[in-house]
């Protein structure tokens, strides 16, 4: 028995050209991202230097047009081999919307990192605000500044006061097709 899987067959079941008509105007929430995007990420660390760095991000439409998928991969393809650099991400969200609670619930997996991180999220005027707890400390990540040719990510931790968000890492990205 071959266990190879077609990649044809798994996209052909897995990609939707649109939205499911279920979600309607919760379809825009990520729905404006659908596509592919470029550009720079910045991460800060407390106990040493910053790191700069390109990266690429594509979202699409996945299972019968219910959800979201969206793979973030920094450093892009082209430039991965040989990276030095300290972030290596080749991960995936599948996002989810929630009819009844009227959230969208994500997934995140990291296999180069191992990480997993569940969110809780929804629309929030133009911005999408999502939570989670991360490494034992609750997290807040933000999609803002969303056009039909950009968008902003920020992750912000919550500070040991219980109450201040502190900026850990940003990506700013451009549409590339």
């Amino acid at each position: 028995m071959s266990t190879t899987v077609h990649a044809s067959g798994l996209a052909e079941t897995l990609l939707a050209s649109a939205p499911h008509p279920s979600l309607g105007e919760h379809a825009d929430t990520f729905g404006r991202l659908i596509g592919s995007w470029a550009g720079t990420y910045r991460d800060r660390d407390p106990g040493g230097p910053e790191e700069t760095g390109n990266m690429e991000v594509h979202f699409g439409w996945v299972l019968q047009g219910r959800a979201v998928q969206d793979t973030w991969i920094a450093p892009p393809r082209n430039q991965r081999e040989g990276s030095m650099l300290k972030r290596q991400t080749y991960g995936t969200t599948l996002r989810v919307f929630d009819l009844q609670a009227r959230v969208w619930q994500s997934v995140w997996l990291n296999p180069v990192s191992g990480a997993r991180t569940d969110l809780i999220g929804r629309r929030v005027g133009d911005d999408v605000v999502q939570f989670c707890v991360s490494a034992q400390r609750p997290e807040k990540w933000v999609f803002s500044r969303i056009t039909a040719s950009s968008f902003d990510w920020h992750a912000y931790l919550l500070a040991d006061d219980g109450l201040t968000w502190k900026l850990d890492t940003e990506f700013h990205l451009r549409r590339t097709a």
